[in-house]
């Protein structure tokens, strides 16, 4: 298969968690009680479901396939993605969660030989994320709330994503000195941050301020470990790479910190702090900073930073703050649905700026081709070095 063909194999595999992003939108809106495109009620409950594992999951179990160079480990990312589209349609439910069920599991498996071929202790850090996933996925199976299971998806995307910096250390994001116990202290903080995840679901009263406190440390040591505190006096994509890392790790220690003083919440402003906190500020953000490495990567198609990137970001930023800081902690609902619709826009803008980055690069990339001398430093392998 060349080059091409595996591109856009790759990207019809993607597509459905893009879907899934629109679908979760939607649902958003609907909980906002403002218009939607889509008056269906699967979407609006099962919103947050939709969006950490059909689309956050997709990205991830696509990644991780490609990774894994085998034919099998595609079957993640396809089940994940037609669950997807298949709880949005007007499919039985148990259809969709059953793939869910099959792909989170089958995102285990994937880990399995990439653990063996490197033996890297970040590959054992991402097997607990997706232990952690497929858990979340079996009890939805069975119809428990996801306000129940919240800890374990916040464990999958927290160690994962989590594992991922530590891979990129390899090329200089943290600091030197730090990388030599960096795979095994964040092994420990995930052994714990696994535990006590698993404890707020089988005992929340317990389990649930500890596992705030375990998040808080994770935090700590990232955002002092993270070469990103000095790139954020950079300029150009490494500036704009570090202020995504250091404003997730503020949501996510927001997060932690709701839950130490909070303890167990699954309704009203705290939990509705927690979730936004967690998957929003922390999990969309990172995805921003990764997006311009990970998918040229992924899709062999450039994906270069540009300036209007910042405008996304502070929209999500500024529509948290709203729905978070103002109409939760005051209870406004007006400024809650405000924060929220701002929130949607942002990651709309988000998507539809990355397209036209990725065309828009296809294109440079043709005139570099004619001119490479011209344009050697503007080009998509340097950009992506680069960041």
């Amino acid at each position: 298969m060349n080059d091409q063909r595996r591109a856009l194999w790759r990207l019809l595999l993607i597509l459905p968690g893009g879907i899934a992003l629109l679908g979760g939108l939607n649902g958003a809106l609907m909980l906002l009680n403002v218009p939607a495109p889509v008056d269906e009620t699967r979407l609006r409950d099962g919103h947050g479901i939709i969006l950490v594992i059909g689309f956050i999951g997709t990205l991830i179990a696509v990644e991780r396939a490609v990774a894994l160079r085998r034919a099998w480990g595609y079957l993640s990312p396809i089940c994940l993605g037609v669950g997807a589209l298949l709880f949005m349609s007007p499919a039985a439910t148990l259809l969709g969660r059953s793939l869910f069920v099959i792909g989170s599991l089958t995102l285990v498996a994937v880990y399995v030989p990439l653990w063996r071929r490197s033996k890297d202790p970040t590959v054992l850090v991402q097997i607990l994320g997706a232990v952690s996933l497929s858990s979340a996925a079996i009890l939805w199976l069975r119809d428990v709330p996801p306000s129940v299971f919240v800890p374990w998806l916040v464990a999958f995307v927290v160690l994962t994503i989590s594992a991922e910096r530590i891979e990129l250390a390899r090329v200089g994001v943290f600091d030197v000195a730090l990388r030599e116990k960096a795979d095994s202290l964040l092994l420990l903080l995930a052994l714990v941050i696994f535990g006590t995840a698993t404890a707020s679901v089988l005992w929340p009263e317990y389990g649930t301020p500890l596992l705030g406190l375990a998040l808080l440390v994770l935090v700590a040591w990232l955002s002092q470990a993270d070469v990103a505190r000095k790139l954020v006096k950079a300029t150009g994509a490494q500036r704009f790479m570090a202020s995504c890392l250091l404003s997730g790790y503020v949501w996510l220690a927001f997060a932690a910190v709701t839950w130490i003083a909070l303890g167990p919440v699954s309704t009203g402003p705290g939990y509705d702090a927690v979730v936004h906190s967690v998957f929003l500020g922390f999990a969309i953000t990172m995805i921003m900073a990764h997006a311009p490495v990970i998918l040229p990567a992924v899709l062999r198609r450039p994906l270069p930073y540009r300036p209007y990137m910042y405008g996304p970001l502070i929209l999500l930023h500024i529509g948290l703050l709203f729905r978070i800081l103002i109409g939760d902690a005051f209870d406004s609902t007006a400024v809650h649905v405000v924060g929220g619709v701002i929130n949607v826009a942002a990651l709309l803008a988000f998507v539809v700026g990355a397209v036209w980055s990725v065309v828009s690069a296809s294109r440079a990339e043709v005139a570099a081709k004619l001119a490479p001398e011209a344009t050697r430093e503007t080009s998509p392998e340097v950009t992506e070095t680069d960041s």
